[in-house]
């Protein structure tokens, strides 16, 4: 009778210990950055109809939510200028205390492995930046902070994610997105704001992986993304069947044959689609960002006509889940022998229709044979520059020549950019890579002079040209910039088909 009185006395204690216990994403912890002078969204979980007290240090002005009746909550709160650090408690049956908060700038920073390349040495393709030791050593800021979403599939979009904040130190940076961090360490060196850094990454996957499932069955260019998945799983069962028949047949006779390749369940297959905007980003929303930074396309190369809708519906439905038409810069994908123009170009295209997007240019930092080119410094400042003269009232240029229109005289062609800025420069090794056409579209390579803000192209062998392409290649070399150093991006200004129009 004894041991059972303590029994129930032990489950007693843990059932109160458990019920109507406060309880907060991993988002919201300690070491933080919450958007400054905004209206941030905190929430987390209790019991039904539970009433959750928060109390911020730098107001003192409690704000009361009550958990509804699946026991969520979510509340509104006022942040001020910059600064901290602050606390902040919830209480409610139990109470928790987040420490050391800080306000500032808080950017999302997302794509595939070029995003996800670290700044030191990892495994594998990990190489790390150049001189990357030296890197390392010198970071150490406690303003800026980090957040790495842990890699994770779902089927159905998750509540949390997995990961914390951590102040950046040479310990906490090395595994860290080097993109990320060069982008942020710009932003604190010319703003002086605390800024924090959200980097949800996963290697080689495409962009229909990072979107919600009705935004791809709404896109009239979409739908064969999810009709190829759920052929996908409906083959699966007799892939897998095949394979370990074939891997028996291995085991008994393997001399000389290789080795079986083990097919992979579409659901638990980072390159799926849905599957890590449900695990990766939704259980982020609604925390407040200042905006988004995103590498990636290069998994999209081989439909880059079908990006141009894709990418665009990835930007419109971040946003309109967030409920914030926040700022969304991204890199136009680095030279490299598999990575064709076209994925360059829808792109473009993406920055030239979708408001408050931007492009960082790095035709300059590519390598022909590496798709993860070490360089990511350029790429993180370049990216900076975007945000620092949209978002942030710096009198810098942050952009180089982008194709605006051309017009024809004669034989001759003049070429009209934007960003063009004091004028047009050549590089190093003079003005190559463009290319023209007539009429039987066969584009053959052109020369071409600078005059002041425009590039004057021709051929001798082209009598009546009708379109001007540059750096239309899968390795274009950065051959024009404007004054301030920036690359042109490469352009085409016809619009007839391309080698990935049927590519869905």
């Amino acid at each position: 009778m004894k041991w059972k009185n303590i029994f129930y006395a032990l489950l007693l204690f843990v059932c109160s210990e458990t019920q109507g216990a406060v309880k907060l994403p991993a988002i919201i912890a300690d070491n933080m950055v919450l958007e400054q002078r905004s209206t941030v969204t905190l929430w987390g979980w209790a019991d039904a109809g539970e009433k959750v007290q928060i109390t911020c240090s730098w107001n003192m002005q409690p704000v009361s939510v009550t958990a509804d009746k699946e026991g969520n909550w979510k509340a509104a709160v006022k942040t001020s200028a910059a600064g901290g650090p602050y606390t902040i408690t919830f209480k409610g049956q139990n109470q928790l205390t987040v420490q050391n908060v800080l306000l500032g700038e808080v950017w999302l920073c997302s794509g595939q492995s070029n995003m996800e390349f670290p700044l030191a040495k990892g495994a594998g393709w990990r190489t790390g930046v150049f001189n990357y030791e030296q890197e390392v050593i010198k970071v150490t800021d406690p303003m800026l902070r980090l957040f790495t979403v842990k890699q994770e599939i779902a089927g159905a979009p998750l509540q949390d994610v997995t990961g914390s904040w951590d102040a950046c130190t040479p310990q906490s940076v090395a595994g860290f997105s080097a993109v990320a961090y060069y982008f942020g360490r710009e932003l604190r060196k010319a703003t002086g704001f605390p800024v924090g850094l959200i980097h949800a990454s996963w290697g080689g996957t495409p962009a229909e992986s990072w979107v919600r499932k009705d935004v791809l069955a709404a896109g009239k260019d979409l739908a064969p993304i999810l009709e190829r998945y759920e052929s996908n799983l409906k083959n699966y069962p007799n892939e897998l069947k095949q394979y370990e028949t074939a891997l028996e047949h291995w085991k008994q006779d393997s001399a000389g044959n290789k080795k079986p390749v083990k097919p992979i369940d579409p659901l638990k297959n980072s390159k799926s689609p849905t599957k890590l905007y449900n695990a990766m980003i939704h259980p982020l929303i609604p925390f407040s960002i200042k905006g988004v930074i995103w590498y990636q396309g290069e998994s999209n190369a081989d439909r880059a006509y079908q990006y141009r809708e894709l990418f665009p519906a990835l930007i419109n439905s971040w946003r309109k889940e967030w409920g914030s038409d926040f700022p969304f810069y991204f890199v136009q994908i680095a030279p490299q022998y598999k990575q064709n123009p076209e994925i360059r170009e829808a792109q473009l295209l993406t920055y030239q229709k979708v408001p408050k997007t931007g492009m960082a240019v790095i035709t300059d930092a590519g390598d022909s044979l590496n798709i993860h080119p070490r360089n990511k410094e350029i790429v993180g400042q370049r990216l900076a520059l975007w945000a620092l003269a949209k978002d942030y009232g710096k009198q810098v240029v942050y952009s180089g020549p982008m194709y605006q229109l051309m017009k024809r005289d004669g034989n001759r062609v003049k070429v009209y950019f934007s960003f063009a800025g004091d004028g047009l420069v050549a590089g190093k090794e003079g003005l190559t890579g463009f290319t023209v056409a007539g009429n039987d579209r066969n584009f053959v390579p052109a020369e071409a002079h600078i005059e002041g803000n425009t590039v004057v192209v021709w051929s001798n062998n082209v009598k009546e040209p009708m379109a001007v392409r540059f750096g239309w290649v899968n390795f274009p070399h950065a051959t024009l910039y404007n004054k301030n150093g920036l690359p042109a991006s490469p352009f085409r200004t016809d619009d007839w088909p391309g080698a990935t129009i049927n590519q869905k």
